[in-house]
């Protein structure tokens, strides 16, 4: 008998379980139904806007159109930096398939050289991704047109018509105007902006053009296009245009920027021009420089080569970024603490070539003595010995406040990425500093512009324009019709007519500078030179061997010496002393009186210097490239090129026992011709030249 019975099963049975079992079927249905039902009405409904879009933008390309730049103008509404028509072709990485295949058609169709290759191919590896990588810009329409018919063989290339960056002077304006360059991953991400990878799209990476990124930038536009599944334009259907960025006007002058840039010629230094009525800066040029039309399409590895080997330091801005010793240019703000302190201007010292301060000898310039030496003849001869001499009674916080109220050791509120304010030395500050008391030499040191002394150019033009006029300008860079009223400095008209008339007589009387004269009879020309020396004459005389070891020359000066209008502060670094830069500024204040004279002159320079300045870095570009080719050293990164030019100066030796450098020699005046009752001449100026 089996243990287990099998189940009786009936109609009825199976019926009841047939039932059962249709219900549990029918009600998961109907659950999955309600599921769906509800799924579609939320798709349908809910999500109606959402997928609408997605599907339009299936059938719709929208695309931003990059807005132009607000163009930079001088104060006479001419571009410093404007905008010029473009046919570019850019990359996006992550978008290409194959990047060899697109790098060699690419280097076929637009003709590129092995150096542009590998500058590309260096963009790429730098790169992020989702942000475009310039190939080529300033195409012709038909290497353009032989790219863009083959976009959809090359996936991640872009064409554009649009706008690219235009400076019109090149090098002259470089560190005056900064550059652009495509957005760095930072920029983006502190942002968030569409625009910044929009292809083609640039912003500002130093000078003004970074200063001034909001309101230069203004609204991207936008393009509505029909297109296939495949990419393929069908139809435009809606344009906006882009709303163009504000203009920035500055006081700058134009031309003369250039023409000062450009009469720097060989050498490196810098030129400041000031209107000594309002205070505005017409000119701020520094050389040698970089083309910024070159850095806007990135820096390749041949201009980041020449300007790595170039001592000269073309990516320092060395009229705001510079720190000099000032040397003999200060003398004229001493002489008046020494007049605000009670010293008679007649009240004289004699020189005998030098001064023995504690047991140390400090030497004037000139070994042979000046004789008896007032307030006026140690300006126009520069003597050293005057100065050590009074210095001394009257003390080091005089003269360091002076030179305060007239503009040096201070940072101006100016438009620009940064400034290097220097070094008013006092015996506070090397208490501060350096926890030392303050020495009689120090303050002998300092009276001749040496020691802790440290300026810039701007300082030096605001100094001359300050003594220049008597009121505390200060520099200005944005153009306005109505300028503030400086203030008066409160210094004594006699005073001012006093250093007025001995800088006058440096150049037009019994002075170290002869050849500073304007040639322009009716107009005089006021100034003071200086030489300060960079290594102690136990390593060089300054005038000669490594270029490094020579005196920095100075020459600050303000015209007419009557009238004072324009003031303007000329440095050569290691030009071997005043010599190299009074030429350069008694040119540059020629062209504000009388440009066709100056440029004459810049003319008969560039032929033997090889050129324009913007001539030369391409003749410079060529001779590298044929050198090196793709070999150079990759450029660095943006941030690594900004940091050349924000890095502090290489310190300065500190000469405790410095004097003013042997003059330059310069032609004397004309000797009157002789007649049968004149006594022999007798020529009173030094062997001229000295600071």
């Amino acid at each position: 008998m089996s243990l287990f019975r099998s189940r009786h099963v009936s109609m009825a049975t199976l019926r009841n379980s047939f039932d059962r079992r249709s219900l549990v079927v029918g009600g998961i249905q109907g659950g999955i139904g309600v599921l769906l039902a509800s799924r579609l009405g939320y798709l349908a409904i809910a999500q109606n806007e959402k997928y609408k879009l997605e599907s339009e933008s299936n059938r719709v390309n929208l695309s931003l159109i990059p807005p132009r730049r607000g163009w930079i103008l001088d104060r006479h509404g001419s571009p410093l930096a404007s905008n010029r028509a473009d046919f570019r072709v850019d990359v996006i990485p992550d978008r290409m398939t194959d990047e060899a295949q697109t790098i060699g058609e690419l280097s076929r169709l637009l003709q590129l050289t092995p150096v542009d290759i590998q500058d590309l191919k260096d963009k790429l590896e730098k790169s992020h991704g989702f942000a475009p990588v310039e190939v080529k810009t300033g195409l012709d329409w038909d290497r353009f047109a032989a790219v863009s018919v083959r976009l959809p063989d090359l996936p991640g290339v872009v064409t554009q018509r649009g706008f690219s960056r235009f400076y019109p002077t090149g090098p002259s304006v470089g560190h005056l105007v900064g550059y652009v360059g495509a957005a760095s991953a930072e920029e983006y991400e502190k942002e968030k902006d569409p625009l910044l990878v929009t292809p083609g799209y640039k912003v500002g990476k130093d000078g003004l053009e970074k200063i001034f990124e909001k309101e230069v930038r203004g609204y991207p536009g936008a393009r509505r296009v029909e297109v296939t599944a495949g990419g393929r334009v069908v139809r435009d259907l809606e344009t906006r245009e882009d709303i163009p960025g504000k203009p920035i006007k500055l006081t700058i002058d134009g031309p003369l920027q250039d023409y000062a840039s450009r009469r720097i010629g060989l050498e490196s230094g810098a030129v400041v021009a000031m209107d000594c009525h309002t205070g505005d800066v017409l000119a701020m040029a520094s050389m040698p420089s970089y083309d910024p039309n070159s850095f806007s399409d990135g820096i390749g590895r041949i201009e980041w080569k020449m300007l790595a080997d170039d001592d000269h330091v073309p990516l320092r801005n060395k009229v705001l970024r510079g720190l000099y010793p000032p040397g003999s240019t200060v003398k004229p703000m001493v002489a008046l603490s020494f007049l605000e302190a009670g010293l008679h201007p007649e009240e004289s010292v004699f020189c005998g070539g030098g001064l023995r301060v504690g047991n140390r000898v400090f030497h004037c310039w000139n070994r042979r003595g000046h004789g008896m030496v007032n307030m006026s003849k140690g300006i126009y001869q520069s003597c050293d010995v005057y100065f050590y001499h009074f210095a001394q009674r009257i003390g080091m916080d005089p003269i360091a406040a002076m030179a305060r109220r007239l503009g040096l050791g201070q940072e101006f509120e100016l438009p620009v990425v940064g400034q290097s304010y220097g070094t008013v030395p006092d015996p506070a500050w090397k208490k501060r500093k350096y926890d030392r008391d303050w020495a009689i030499y120090d303050t002998v040191n300092a009276t001749i512009g040496q020691g802790y002394f440290l300026v810039n150019p701007l300082q030096q033009a605001v100094m001359a324009s300050r003594i220049a006029s008597g009121r505390k300008l200060m520099p200005r860079m944005l153009h306005s019709d109505h300028p503030p009223q400086a203030q008066s400095l409160g210094i004594p008209q006699e005073h001012l007519d006093l250093i007025h008339k001995a800088m006058s007589d440096v150049v037009n009387g019994p002075g170290t500078a002869h050849k500073a004269a304007l040639p322009m009879k009716d107009i005089l020309l006021a100034g003071k030179t200086g030489t300060a020396q960079v290594v102690g004459l136990n390593i060089g005389n300054g005038k000669g061997g490594l270029w490094k070891h020579r005196d920095h020359g100075h020459f600050i000066c303000f015209a007419p010496a009557d009238k004072p209008r324009y003031a303007v502060a000329a440095l050569v670094e290691h030009g071997g002393g005043s010599g190299a830069a009074y030429p350069i500024a008694r040119d540059v204040m020629t062209y504000l009186f009388d440009p066709g004279k100056a440029v004459e002159v810049l003319h008969d320079y560039e032929k033997q210097w090889g050129g324009t300045a913007q001539q030369r870095l391409d003749a410079k570009y060529r001779a590298y490239s044929a050198a090196y080719g793709g070999g150079a050293p990759a450029a660095p990164s943006d941030a690594n090129v900004q940091a050349a030019d924000q890095a502090p100066n290489p310190n300065q030796p500190i000469l405790h026992d410095a004097q003013t450098p042997p003059p330059e020699p310069v032609a004397l005046p004309p000797t009157p011709p002789n007649t049968e009752a004149a006594a022999p001449a007798i020529n009173i100026a030094p062997p001229a030249g000295a600071d």
